[in-house]
């Protein structure tokens, strides 16, 4: 029970380590910047969105032994591999895998040489995805050098940094919030950019993998043990959120929106820990990162390999994101994130709404009704994205929910129930 006890949290500790990342250092202290004292409304909005859901999708996931098309494959076998592979394609060599590298050199190397030229991010990106390939090369050890290494170094600077800045805030918290907006769909917005729960269904497989090599050979164990670890590790990330938040309300007297949430983040941890906060702040967003970036690696080359049948074999795959991932991190992180949000408020959607009713599928006899929900919902995200690029579709922010980042959740019970009237062979 021991052994079983510790492997849980080995398994837990590294997932949170996995999906704490660029984004996760950098959006919760935005949130609590422009939240003022009502932070915890903006800190909810982004719990539900990332940890939330992606605790959601690693039980679903589980339940499927960790594989990704069985969860979406019900919504059609099109749409499930074009929504897999795009997922995991953003949650790859993209945008979040190259946006840790860029994240890594913009706050951990630019504070202590601040005149690095091209060839420095350059030198930098090379260093940084080598050493990602070096500890990700063996899949089965992904998740145990995570655990049992780097985690520890994360989670203690972090907590150095959160209960410090609590203990002696860095200043008076706003009466007021600096957006018009809601915000706790502003949590929502910005616990989506993270791409967490696009990245659970992929990290499953790897955690259920790890699992099996530990010598749990039991499927409902492997589910339980998954289901476990995930818990541990959203509670960790509830608890480092919060306090992220918590800080950046205590700068939001001190800046304002012009404010880039990487300096803000610069300007938390100087105000806690002085100068020496520039070195706490480089380890902190070193090994979120590294971490990260391991994880994802890992999770996107066992997909694609084994979408393949195992003729792109799992090592050309760490490869070949490595190599491309060192190449667009030298774009900057503005850059990636700029270029994510449409593609993440597409996807993330029809994602969800397959997850959710995947929880229901021994009760949903006809394919149908996935159908109906995914592809309802993926065209309401489509004209959303549009409308917010050129304003042209504004009928979209009519919809019930909208206001909160949740706009497609009608449109999604209405496809499935048109869905569900179409008849279709029973599984």
């Amino acid at each position: 029970m021991k052994k079983k006890t510790n492997d849980i949290l080995i398994v837990g500790f590294a997932l949170f380590s996995m999906f704490f990342g660029a984004g996760n250092l950098l959006f919760p202290p935005y949130l609590g910047m422009v939240s003022g004292k009502n932070w915890f409304i903006s800190f909810l909005g982004f719990i539900i969105a990332d940890a939330g859901l992606s605790l959601l999708v690693i039980v679903v996931a589980a339940k499927n032994k960790g594989i990704l098309d069985e969860i979406l494959i019900r919504g059609g076998k099109k749409l499930a591999r074009f929504i897999g592979c795009a997922s995991i394609l953003c949650i790859g060599p993209f945008l979040a895998i190259p946006r840790t590298a860029a994240t890594t050199f913009e706050m951990s190397v630019l504070p202590f040489a601040p005149n690095s030229n091209t060839l420095v991010s350059v030198i930098f990106s090379i260093i940084f995805f080598g050493i990602t390939y070096a500890l990700t090369i063996r899949a089965t050890k992904v998740i145990d050098i995570i655990g049992k290494i780097l985690t520890p170094i994360l989670i203690i600077s972090l907590l150095a940094l959160i209960v410090k800045g609590i203990i002696t805030p860095i200043g008076p918290i706003s009466s007021t919030s600096m957006i018009d907006r809601s915000l706790f769909s502003e949590g929502i917005s910005q616990g989506y950019l993270t791409m967490d729960a696009l990245g659970s269904a992929a990290m499953a497989s790897i955690m259920i993998s790890t699992i099996v090599s530990k010598g749990y050979n039991d499927p409902k164990e492997q589910i339980s043990m998954t289901i476990k670890a995930g818990l541990v590790s959203g509670l960790a990330l509830a608890v480092v959120y919060g306090g992220l938040t918590y800080l950046g309300a205590t700068l939001s007297t001190m800046h304002d929106l012009n404010t880039s949430q990487a300096l803000l983040v610069v300007a938390a941890t100087e105000g806690i820990f002085g100068a020496p906060g520039k070195i706490l702040l480089a380890i902190m967003v070193l090994f979120a990162c590294l971490t990260t970036s391991i994880g994802l690696t890992s999770s996107a080359a066992k997909y694609f390999s084994d979408i393949s049948n195992g003729r792109l074999s799992y090592e050309k795959i760490v490869t070949a994101i490595c190599i491309f991932s060192a190449i667009v991190s030298n774009f900057g992180v503005s850059t990636i994130i700029k270029f994510s949000i449409p593609v993440l408020q597409t996807i993330y959607p029809v994602m969800i709404i397959l997850v959710v009713l995947t929880i229901f599928t021994k009760k949903i006899k006809n394919d149908n009704t996935f159908k109906g929900a995914a592809y309802f919902v993926f065209v309401f995200s489509i004209l959303s994205v549009l409308n917010s690029l050129t304003g042209v579709f504004k009928f979209v922010t009519l919809v019930p929910f909208a206001s909160l980042g949740f706009g497609w959740i009608i449109p999604g019970i209405v496809g499935a129930i048109l869905g569900s009237f179409i008849k279709t062979k029973k599984i």
